[in-house]
């Protein structure tokens, strides 16, 4: 990140920062404007646009900025980037349509929104960075193809469990050894989590309890494991991946499967120490390398663990809008079809009628498999899931299906995920 932070360093050197338009005012989006405003000066949150006015304006309070512009059009806000104000709106398009902006910063955690907004940054030239993994679950490969013909990157972000995994595997390769298993660390994994359940969590830690308890039934490991299968092509070696339980992460290697490691897999630790890091165990049979390894200390082979302890998002999501915009680079980006999807199961016993509520809710939860898999039995997309109404019954812990649901209509994310699927109709099996 050396050459990142010079280049950083030349723009603030000459006046020139990053413009970057940040949509959502939630807990992350707060700590990346708080960390860009006071440690980085080639780099400016020129924007947030947030639907509560008053909480884009909180991100800027925090920051140190008594008082952020109210634009009410992308020429206001033009206008606003000129004079180095901070700027605030309800509507993410003018964002996209200010020319002054390098870059939009999707931190919403939204589906719906955060599609529509996609295909208006990518349409206007912007380079795209989702802090979003669950709609980089979903159609991250269609954003990565559209962006491909509009010369922008579409990049997860630096910093996120996936960003720092795949800075991870491809450091593990560039020093010989081939990535076999990239890993995260999880603390607690129960599908039955509810809003209620995490809700004095949630308060304490000033998150929005949706997302927390998406945290805790497994559903955010699904998204994020996803794409970063779909990033490398590595796929899972069952459903809803292994996760098998450990005391530290070097005890990786004898926790999976030969079969699993021989193949290339994404999968995670359940309690293991570095918590909340991140792995990537890797490979190699050479016997001049393995005796260095053994003599560093790696062990003995041919399976080496590799890990990083800790994940920062809100400090490292600006390197990701920095590679963007200064070298064309992506910090995780699907490489072409998809490979993994996030599938819904019910949480309890679900009644014919019944609406699900979507990720972190009360109804359903989300879990990790093969694409392959998925278009065979036509199951339901997690992030396609909530707003439908079910035909049937559902049993607790049920995998639901597109013939199980009634979809809300005129959708755009079905509309695009359709498309996604015909795009790549046939690739089901690329790896």
């Amino acid at each position: 990140m050396l050459l990142v932070d010079t280049a950083l360093a030349r723009r603030a050197a000459a006046d020139r920062p990053i413009q970057v338009g940040l949509v959502g005012a939630g807990y992350m989006a707060r700590g990346l404007t708080l960390h860009v405003s006071r440690n980085l000066p080639g780099m400016r949150i020129a924007a947030i646009a947030n639907r509560t006015l008053d909480h884009a304006a909180d991100a800027y309070r925090q920051a140190g900025f008594d008082a952020p512009q109210r634009v009410q059009s992308s020429a206001q806000l033009e206008q606003a980037i000129a004079r180095r104000q901070p700027a605030i709106c309800d509507d993410p398009q003018w964002l996209c349509e200010a020319e002054s902006i390098d870059a939009i910063v999707e931190a919403t955690g939204t589906i719906e929104p955060a599609a529509a907004l996609a295909l208006a940054a990518i349409d206007h030239g912007k380079h795209l960075i989702l802090m979003n993994a669950e709609l980089d679950a979903l159609i991250g490969p269609l954003l990565k193809r559209r962006a491909d013909r509009a010369g922008v990157v579409v990049s997860n972000v630096d910093g996120d469990q996936p960003g720092v995994i795949m800075n991870l595997l491809r450091w593990v390769r560039s020093i010989g050894f081939e990535p076999r298993l990239a890993g995260n660390i999880k603390g607690l994994q129960d599908h039955h989590r509810t809003p209620t359940t995490q809700r004095d969590f949630a308060e304490r830690h000033r998150q929005g309890v949706k997302m927390i308890t998406s945290f805790a039934d497994g559903t955010k490991i699904a998204m994020e494991m996803a794409v970063v299968a779909n990033a490398t092509g590595f796929k899972v070696a069952t459903r809803g991946m292994q996760g098998p339980t450990a005391q530290h992460v070097t005890e990786a290697p004898a926790r999976f499967s030969s079969a699993q490691l021989a193949q290339g897999s994404v999968d995670y630790l359940l309690g293991a120490e570095p918590g909340p890091g991140v792995f990537v165990i890797g490979y190699s049979d050479e016997p001049i390398l393995q005796q260095y390894s053994h003599y560093l200390k790696l062990g003995n082979g041919p399976y080496y663990t590799f890990y990083v302890p800790y994940h920062l998002p809100h400090l490292e999501a600006p390197l990701t809008v920095a590679r963007a915009v200064l070298f064309g680079d992506a910090a995780v980006t699907p490489r072409g079809a998809p490979v993994v999807e996030v599938i819904t199961y019910a949480k309890r016993h679900l009644q014919a009628g019944e609406r699900l509520d979507g990720i972190g809710g009360y109804t359903i939860y989300g879990v990790a498999e093969n694409r392959a898999t998925c278009r065979h039995e036509r199951l339901l997309p997690m992030a396609l899931a909530e707003g439908c109404r079910l035909r049937r019954p559902i049993e607790c812990d049920q995998s639901i299906r597109f013939d199980d649901v009634m979809i809300p209509p005129q959708r755009l994310t079905d509309r695009l995920w359709a498309e996604q699927q015909a795009l790549f109709k046939g690739d089901e099996d690329v790896t």
